[in-house]
């Protein structure tokens, strides 16, 4: 299942994805769950989600997008039943329950599919350790060990990335293909509208084909991202049939280009986020549950508004992990629990939040205020007009639209000229506009018509 169709085009974006901004959520950790796995009860589960998504509308989101929440063993990535809504996080009609919700408030709802390795207490693979080759699912995975050994063990089979508890899937199968499909538009057919595809770069690009044509039969207004780190993001594309992937590129140069003070990384990046463009439109974003929170990675907070001011205006798919828009602090650790502080619980309104982050929510909310105002952002293209070290101007246009934006990242405050008609859209405080130019302070920003 190796060959790919060069001829393949990338698929038409279902046309709400233009509007989409996505409010990322993990919900284990959002919902105080244990992920240790050892105690099952539920906290406050989904229902939890759902009595913050008036705060999610009121950020200006239009979609919720779910890290997992099917039955798992730990932390939501070693599945053991696709079918059935984790016990921690409620059950199936808590899940119908959060999607009525979220759809009377206009937001989408986007699932984590883990469709590239199972839990090691997934019934499939117990069944192959139980009965070896006689099992019904002995050719589901990839046995690395002595074939003719008998029974099988879990060593004996490949793992991703080398995490004991996650066994890879055998793609080439077609029984496992016809699984994953069975199973996307099982929740589709539920009220989902679309699919986050965890680790899609582990997997061959033709069983996405495969999977992908099949499902988008079923729910042409799907929206299906893939999780890619890196490589040629548009063959990926065109490849597999997925719609967008996880621009990381553009995220690992927003928080880098700001911490290094060289906005000629950023600018190359941007360059290269055009091309993309011209294929598919990329999920942006500047944090999610696999990183650093945004607020810790950058050596000087007071560049923060300049990372959220990149992503609301760049051609994208936006999307905000939850308390990035508060500037919550999480440094992710290599090490048992690492990733527990950039994924934690939640309080039960949005008045128990520290009062220090509503003045950074307020700026996404008129970041993305203003992406409203200009939906022909989505695929837009950036043109530099001012490169160096410190000092960044562009312009973002469709064509037709356009607008500037200022970015200052030096100790010191800089005036550059404006057109004769244009306006000051959104900035920084103390940003000062006169008859025919900007002053912007040290470490100032605006946005201009």
């Amino acid at each position: 299942m190796d060959t790919v169709d060069t001829a393949r085009v990338a698929p038409r974006e279902p046309a709400w994805v233009t509007h989409a901004v996505w409010w990322h959520v993990y919900p284990l950790g959002f919902t105080g769950a244990d992920i240790t796995g050892r105690q099952r009860q539920p906290a406050r589960g989904l229902t939890h989600i759902a009595d913050w998504l008036d705060y999610a509308v009121r950020l200006g989101a239009s979609g919720i997008a779910l890290g997992p929440i099917f039955a798992s063993a730990t932390h939501g990535y070693d599945t053991i039943d696709h079918y059935l809504i984790d016990a921690r996080l409620g059950d199936g009609a808590d899940f119908d329950r959060l999607v009525t919700a979220a759809h009377v408030r206009g937001l989408r709802v986007l699932l984590d599919g883990v469709f590239n390795h199972v839990g090691r207490d997934h019934p499939a693979f117990v069944d192959v350790l139980t009965h070896g080759s006689q099992a019904a699912h002995a050719d589901w995975f990839r046995r690395t060990g002595p074939g003719a050994a008998e029974p099988a063990n879990q060593a004996e089979y490949d793992t991703f990335e080398g995490h004991p508890g996650l066994i890879e899937l055998n793609h080439a199968n077609p029984e496992v293909a016809d699984y994953v499909s069975d199973l996307m538009k099982h929740w589709l057919d539920r009220g989902a509208d679309g699919w986050r595809l965890d680790a899609a770069y582990a997997v061959p690009r033709a069983f996405w084909s495969t999977v992908l044509g099949r499902v988008r039969a079923a729910h042409p207004d799907a929206y299906f991202v893939g999780e890619v780190i890196q490589g040629d993001y548009a063959s990926i594309v065109t490849d597999t049939g997925l719609t967008s992937v996880t621009q990381y590129e553009l995220w690992k140069a927003t928080w880098s280009s700001l911490n290094d003070e060289n906005f000629f990384e950023l600018a190359w990046a941007l360059e290269r986020h055009n091309t993309y463009l011209d294929t598919f439109v990329p999920m942006t974003f500047v944090g999610n549950h696999d990183v650093t929170r945004i607020a810790s990675a950058l050596i000087d907070e007071r560049n923060l508004p300049h990372a959220l001011v990149l992503l609301f205006t760049t051609g994208g798919t936006p999307s905000i992990y939850y308390g990035d828009e508060q500037a919550f602090h999480g440094l992710k650790e290599q090490r048992v629990g690492g990733d527990d502080a950039i994924r934690p619980e939640f309080p039960a309104t949005p008045s128990d939040l520290d009062p220090l982050g509503a003045s950074t929510y307020r700026l996404p909310q008129d970041l993305i205020g203003l992406r409203r105002q200009h939906p022909w952002l989505h695929d837009a293209r950036t043109h530099i007009l001012e490169l160096d070290n410190r000092h960044l101007v562009y312009d973002a246009t469709d064509g037709t639209h356009h607008i500037r934006v200022l970015l200052n990242i030096a100790d010191t405050g800089i005036e550059r000229r404006l057109g004769s008609r244009s306006s000051i859209l959104a900035s920084s405080d103390l940003t000062v506009c006169l008859e025919e130019s900007i002053q912007l302070p040290p470490h100032g920003w605006a946005v201009t018509s």
